[in-house]
């Protein structure tokens, strides 16, 4: 499996050469707890979420990448933003990708299943706010959480 590395205003970073519609989803229990998934091509806690498939919709891609990387079933209930800073970029080792930053986040709840790991997440677990400040994560992973926990009653595009 190859590896994710993640670029930030780096002039030592490779050049983005795709733009990759994915979604990311904040689960929150009613304990107030974020569910977190640990991922195994770069060792950081965060949210579930992946690429939108062709023939899918942005909800149909949250809800069947969470359920793939957490086991967890969700509802999707609100928009929290849109990611697209062009100085963030992926490199994905395996096919030597490099993905400008595209991500849609949602707020969801859980309604069914089981904590489960994947391929991709080798840890899960739902995590209080006042533990997430501690964990490693990308900074823009860390962004996504900021805005959500802010809560504003419009999404934020950034």
């Amino acid at each position: 499996m190859g590896r994710r590395i993640d670029y930030y205003d780096d002039p030592n970073a490779p050049t983005a050469n795709s733009l990759v519609p994915s979604v990311n989803v904040v689960v929150e229990d009613d304990k107030g707890e974020i569910l977190m998934i640990r991922r195994t091509d770069n060792d950081n806690w965060a949210l579930p979420g992946g690429a939108i498939d062709l023939g899918e919709s942005v909800t149909q891609a949250a809800i069947r990448e969470t359920k793939e990387e957490t086991g967890i079933e969700v509802e999707i209930t609100d928009l929290v933003g849109i990611f697209s800073d062009p100085k963030h970029v992926i490199h994905y080792t395996s096919d030597d990708e490099v993905r400008q930053e595209f991500s849609i986040v949602l707020a969801a709840f859980p309604c069914g299943g089981q904590l489960a790991s994947s391929e991709e997440s080798y840890d899960v677990r739902w995590i209080s706010s006042a533990m997430i400040a501690s964990l490693q994560m990308d900074r823009s992973m860390r962004l996504r959480i900021e805005h959500y926990a802010r809560r504003s009653d419009k999404p934020v595009v950034f």
